[in-house]
């Protein structure tokens, strides 16, 4: 099922994403996204809020530190 709502773009080019649409993705304030431009649409990704819990699921458990939780989140926003 697709979605789709009319927004208005704000103050500093804000864009508020409706919450019928944060609910379904499960959205929450503060959670990284990537934002990208493809075919002239706008392309917003959100992004694991836990790295270390998709992580875990990929390889087991693991011991970490904040050295490898900073290259845990690199990995996972695809910056490595």
């Amino acid at each position: 099922m697709e979605l789709s709502e009319i927004v208005r773009i704000g103050k500093r080019y804000t864009i508020v994403i409706p919450k019928t649409i944060r609910q379904k993705l499960g959205l929450k304030e503060g959670q990284l996204s990537e934002i990208k431009l493809e075919k002239g649409k706008i392309v917003i990704i959100p992004k694991a809020m836990d790295p270390f819990h998709r992580l875990s699921e990929l390889i087991g458990d693991i011991e970490y530190n904040e050295e490898t939780e900073r290259k845990a989140e690199k990995w996972l926003l695809g910056e490595t």
